[in-house]
């Protein structure tokens, strides 16, 4: 785990217009949707779409691993990307080192034949080419050890970052909540730390494979009939190369067992569920369904694992069946030979360990590290394929507004809407309160908004400009706020909420204004060393505090940034109770009218209807469409949903 100390790499219309009701059609020119031409006269409008500037829309994720082979070449080449000299003089010290342990068959050969026939010169030669094929093969073995050792450290940091740089250059995060991809991304994040030994296990194959070569052609110097011995083990590989891949499917299939056994596992042994275990009495049950959770995923594969077996050793019958046939062919052939039996005896001998070793190996490539290279193909592909449209820079402000048309959305795998034909506008400079009850779709209108998703169908448009042709991290970069589910950065206070502003995130004036923004300055007063204190109980010197109060740091990370366009705040409060909610809410709602000139739209997202009364306009979302669009007074006077939940809500609190 890396230090905490150190700062994670940075990633990456007017407002007197009216707000249209629900279903009213907009008053401006449609953009074109993505990839759809345009008129040549779109340039009128400045930042307008344009027949030649419109983007491809994105390829469609790939669903399926991509093929073995060429999942391994991709690796290949990336390693050699990034570390070309060590992987070359790595990769032929691997061959140089088979070579002189290929040709021991030779050497034991020439000395038993000096011996035989009584040639001292032969003998001589014999044992001085055995003695440096020995001291050789050790040499070369041991430098090339050292080398691909080297070679692994430097390029496994390169592939973690290449894969940390693949997740976080995705624009959207659907590949983070949809099941069959986690399961993949879990796989992956096991395999990457071991990633590298696929770069060792190709180049032992390929000296494996060499030595087999040399053997092969020193059987058919004796008698070319041997190297039918090679079929012989065709059975052998073949099945090497097929275990893997019934183990590999049996395992994924229970990928979503295995991870429901190791979430239990982290619920049992973790501080955070740690009381709720012990109070209701939970842990033994969790231990028993991790338990079973786990037979679940194993019981399975060990069914796979013993039928591959028993088809493993009926390939290395066939293969001894043909090895002890050739020894009976060279000691019963006409031209048999005391010399031409002892290659065949140390050859064929050492012929078996090497076909062993390269199926050994050429499992271990196949089952596990060509495993991996594909998981990586596949993100690669996916981020690829995903990769955003986009042909415009984020404006410098917003003029008009911002307009969701006829916007429907489903969650990856779902097809009911999380959002459905929501037809909206929210002026530019405007203090905007969306609320409903659980599940209404406040959330996922956010998400659309900071482009964590793409809209299904229908469009957002920034003025006239659609949305999906924004450069996603320019976009997000002119963005602000926090979230009801934010993360808990442990780090130092002062870059856990400097984080919201790479560029100032040592500068303390920032810090202590976005703190004052926040109403957090009270958590950091009570840390030992201020905003140099280090956060969370596990690190040296670190220290822990209340939900509340990394809520309020989460808050005050989202309000580094003084001039956004858009500030989202998605039930950031939910954690204080509603009179601080209250004084919160009104504070940023001061603040987002001072900043009205640039555009800056404010949106606060709250179950707590008596905390967003000051807001200029008030959406009012229910079972994924908006039902309701007015101020508070306005919405009071209609006697709709709103005044409907605000009564309630005030009786309770009542």
């Amino acid at each position: 785990m890396s230090s905490p100390d150190a700062a994670p790499p940075p990633g990456e219309p007017s407002a007197q217009d009216p707000a249209r009701p629900p279903g009213e059609p907009s008053a401006q020119d449609p953009a074109p949707p993505p990839g759809e031409p345009s008129a040549r006269d779109a340039a009128a409008a400045p930042g307008g779409p344009s027949a030649q500037d419109a983007a491809a829309a994105p390829a469609e994720p790939p669903d399926r691993l991509p093929p073995a082979l060429s999942s391994m070449w991709r690796l290949c080449r990336l390693g050699f990307h990034y570390e070309p000299a060590l992987m070359g003089v790595a990769f032929v010290l691997a061959l140089a080192a088979a070579l002189p342990d290929a040709l021991l068959a030779v050497w034991f050969t020439l000395l038993g034949e000096g011996l035989i026939q009584h040639k001292p010169g032969l003998l001589r030669f014999a044992a001085v080419a055995l003695a440096v094929s020995v001291v050789a093969t050790w040499l070369l073995a041991t430098v090339s050890t050292r080398i691909q050792r080297r070679f692994r450290d430097k390029v496994t940091i390169a592939l973690e970052s290449h894969v940390a740089r693949l997740q976080a250059g995705i624009s959207t995060i659907a590949h983070q909540e949809r099941p069959e991809y986690l399961d993949r991304l879990s796989v992956l994040r096991e395999q990457i730390f071991t990633l590298d030994h696929m770069y060792m296990s190709v180049f032992s194959t390929a000296g494996w494979i060499l030595r087999l070569a040399v053997t092969v052609a020193l059987l058919t110097s004796v008698n070319p009939v041997l190297v039918t011995l090679v079929l012989f083990a065709i059975p052998t590989v073949a099945v090497t190369s097929w275990r893997p891949v019934v183990e590999r499917i049996a395992q994924e299939r229970g990928a979503q067992a295995d991870r429901l056994a190791r979430h239990l596992f982290t619920l049992s042994t973790t501080a955070s569920s740690g009381k709720e275990l012990r109070v209701l009495g939970i842990g033994p049950a969790f231990a028993e369904r991790r338990r079973a959770s786990w037979e679940r995923w194993y019981r399975p594969l060990a069914a796979a694992r013993t039928r591959s077996s028993a088809w493993y050793a009926a390939g290395w019958a066939v293969f001894a069946l043909g090895y002890v046939g050739a020894i009976v062919l060279v000691a019963t052939g006409p031209h048999a030979s005391p010399a031409s039996a002892i290659l065949v005896l140390t050859a064929g001998a050492r012929l078996s360990s090497y076909v062993g070793a390269t199926v050994s190996e050429i499992g271990f490539l196949r089952g596990i590290w060509m495993d991996g290279s594909r998981r990586l193909a596949w993100l690669e592909d996916y981020a690829g394929a995903t990769a955003q449209a986009a042909d415009l820079p984020a404006p410098a402000g917003i003029a008009q507004g911002i307009r969701f048309e006829h916007v429907t959305f489903c969650y990856p795998g779902s097809d009911r809407p999380a959002l459905h034909d929501v037809d909206l506008f929210l002026p530019a400079g405007s203090v905007v309160a969306i609320v409903g009850e659980n599940g209404a779709g406040k959330t996922t209108l956010v998400k659309l908004l900071a482009k964590l998703y793409a809209p299904t169908s229908g469009r957002i448009r920034i003025d006239a400009v659609d949305l999906a042709r924004i450069d996603s991290a320019q976009w997000r970069e002119r963005l602000a706020g926090a979230f009801q589910d934010f993360f808990r950065f442990e780090f130092r206070a002062g870059q856990a909420i400097g984080l919201g502003d790479l560029p100032r995130m040592d500068v303390e004036p920032a810090l202590t204004a976005a703190l004052d923004r926040a109403g957090a300055r009270d958590v950091v007063e009570t840390l030992p060393t201020g905003l140099r204190t280090q956060l969370g109980p596990t690190w040296h010197d670190g220290v822990d505090i209340s939900y509340g109060q990394w809520q309020k740091l989460a808050l005050a990370r989202g309000f580094m940034r003084d001039e956004p366009l858009v500030a989202a705040l998605d039930e950031p409060t939910a954690a204080l109770d509603a009179e601080t909610e209250h004084q919160l809410f009104e504070r940023y709602a001061s603040r987002a009218r001072q900043a009205r000139q640039g555009g800056s739209t404010t949106i606060l997202v709250s179950h707590r209807f008596s905390t967003v009364r000051m807001a200029d306009l008030i959406v009012v979302l229910d079972g994924a469409r908006v039902a309701e669009v007015g101020s508070h007074d306005e919405l009071m006077a209609r006697g709709g949903r709103y005044s409907e939940l605000y009564r309630i809500q005030a009786k309770a609190y009542q």
